[in-house]
């Protein structure tokens, strides 16, 4: 018996630093790794790069207007149900931008050094430490 091949997503996702803070939105308490943190964003769609995807998506997410900065990493994880290649990019938003959780649980704005210590999402875990310590 074979096992149907896994499901592949491409996400790209914003870390958005302001003050020492880090904006996170948690996901809905329904659906694919419920109640998780993550740094926001979402699936590329095809034809569109990195970049416009991320700033889509911040828009539709969070209602802000981000600019793309400098490429974090790449990084791919798999799940028991889809494999995600994750892909971070620095990402500013405007001073006193409210963001707003139009598609997830909440967002908040996180002390880094708090990053360690809520539940994120397995994908984003390997680059957690990192993030904190900068």
């Amino acid at each position: 018996m074979t096992t149907a091949p896994l499901r592949q997503v491409r996400v790209v996702a914003a870390v958005i630093e302001h003050e020492g803070k880090l904006l996170l939105s948690r996901r809905k308490d329904k659906g694919e790794r419920a109640g998780l943190w993550e740094f926001p964003g979402g699936k590329i769609e095809a034809g569109e790069t990195e970049e416009a995807a991320l700033v889509r998506e911040l828009r539709e997410e969070l209602d802000v207007e981000a600019t793309v900065g400098a490429f974090v990493e790449r990084l791919t994880h798999e799940y028991p149900d889809v494999r995600v290649e994750l892909i971070l990019y620095r990402a500013t938003v405007p001073l006193g931008a409210e963001p707003k959780a139009l598609s997830a649980a909440e967002v908040a704005w996180v002390p880094k050094p708090r990053l360690l210590e809520l539940p994120f999402c397995e994908a984003d875990i390997p680059i957690l430490g990192r993030i904190a310590r900068e």
